[in-house]
């Protein structure tokens, strides 16, 4: 359980790098790729805490 913290932490802290060299630069690719990392930490953040909803569903059953 703390691998899984550990890399949705780290992949919201690189997709807010993302956005802080799109601030800098103004380049569009580091907003779309800031996007992208954010949506892909929400997505495995959801998924995370559905599989320890669903244990807990499981020894309550």
């Amino acid at each position: 359980m703390l691998i899984v913290r550990t890399v949705i932490a780290l992949l919201l802290v690189a997709g807010l790098l993302c956005f802080a060299v799109y601030i800098g630069t103004r380049q569009p690719v580091w907003r779309r790729r800031g996007i992208l990392l954010i949506k892909w930490t929400v997505i495995a953040g959801i998924g995370f805490f559905a599989v320890l909803i669903l244990e807990r569903l499981i020894l309550l059953v």
